[in-house]
């Protein structure tokens, strides 16, 4: 089904990204958001692709499930919740700083010790409640702690350097680089950092979706389906309260999703079968229409996708439209989608 051999880097250029979902309001598009999806059936075949799914992108934080198989395959022996968080985007809530703390206590190793950078809690309810007690901005806080914590363990098992984990050229790094590509099948097309630090590997949607698919996949006991299990199991320490990515992973059962920053989402069922999406504003609010769409599309009974519909946008306090993903998407499109949506 995948090559042991990863093929060339996908091709940096502009996206040729086209709509994926419209802002319908009153019946009337009032916003369009362009983007990429990819659909793998259980094969690793793309059995569907809208937009430009094959060049060269920043998964963000989509890729940090593959990031944590690196580690496990490194040595790192965390289980469950801690497994979980070390794949997390965070809200900040309580038990992800508890969390944190005790994978730097496994280590030997405190919150001063991290590279990521400071920040407020994403969850802004956590977030204003921080705000109020008057405390800063803190590495724990930042919603990548897990992922760093869990790195500076691995690096300590490894015998590796800690105060330069960060660096691309660290051992630690070139160990994430080189299961990257294993896992999403291709070279990667560009290094540079991300949000909170960490080097960030440019790959193509298609072996985005393809990474998740295997790691879904894997042989029972595998670092990947630890990964999977632990991120699947503990969905709200791999995001949070409230957070849509971890409903999504309750409402479709076996599910592994992660989000990831500027519009991208991935999927992946125990089969195999697979999506990617990246909206190329960015937009929060067409993210999980698409994929639940996408999703559709792999086969997924739409009932269980009913809540990630679309946001619905009032007027006057009264429903008057929604977030619609595109009729190209949709494998059952309504007659009228813009009256439907009315």
């Amino acid at each position: 089904m995948y090559s042991s051999f990863p093929a060339e880097a996908p091709l940096v250029r502009e996206p040729r990204h086209v709509p994926v979902a419209h802002l319908v309001r009153g019946g009337v598009i009032e916003g369009v958001h362009h983007g990429s999806v990819v659909v793998l059936d259980a094969h690793g075949r793309v059995s569907f692709e809208l937009g430009d799914p094959g060049a060269a992108f920043y998964p963000r934080s989509a890729i940090k499930p593959v990031q944590a198989v690196a580690m496990v395959r490194a040595g790192l022996p965390l289980e469950g919740e801690l497994l979980s968080l070390a794949a997390a985007s965070h809200s900040g809530e309580e038990r992800h700083l508890a969390g944190t703390r005790r994978i730097l206590e496994l280590a030997g190793l405190t919150e001063d010790d991290l590279r990521n950078v400071p920040d407020l809690p994403f969850d802004p309810v956590v977030r204003d409640a921080w705000v109020r007690e008057g405390r800063l901005p803190s590495r724990l806080a930042q919603n990548c702690s897990g992922k760093h914590a869990a790195m500076l363990y691995t690096c300590r098992l490894n015998g590796w350097s800690l105060d330069d984990y960060l660096d691309p050229a660290h051992p630690l790094q070139q160990a994430v680089a080189e299961i990257v590509e294993d896992l999403t099948g291709q070279r990667v097309a560009r290094v540079t950092v991300d949000g909170c630090g960490a080097p960030l590997f440019a790959v193509s949607l298609e072996g985005l979706a393809r990474a998740a698919a295997r790691i879904t996949t894997a042989v029972a006991d595998t670092p990947e389906a630890r990964v999977a299990d632990a991120m699947r199991e503990h969905a709200e320490m791999a995001s949070g309260s409230g957070r849509d990515v971890a409903a999504l992973m309750r409402a479709v059962p076996g599910l592994l999703a992660k989000d990831g920053f500027e519009g991208v989402q991935v999927a992946a069922l125990p089969d195999g079968r697979a999506v990617a999406v990246k909206i190329a504003d960015g937009a929060n609010r067409a993210r999980i229409p698409v994929a639940a769409t996408a999703l559709v599309r792999a086969g997924v009974d739409p009932a269980l996708l009913t809540e990630f519909a679309g946001e619905t946008l009032l007027g006057g306090g009264v429903p008057v439209g929604r977030v619609r993903p595109v009729r190209a998407l949709d494998p059952d499109p309504a007659p009228d989608p813009l009256t439907a949506c009315a």
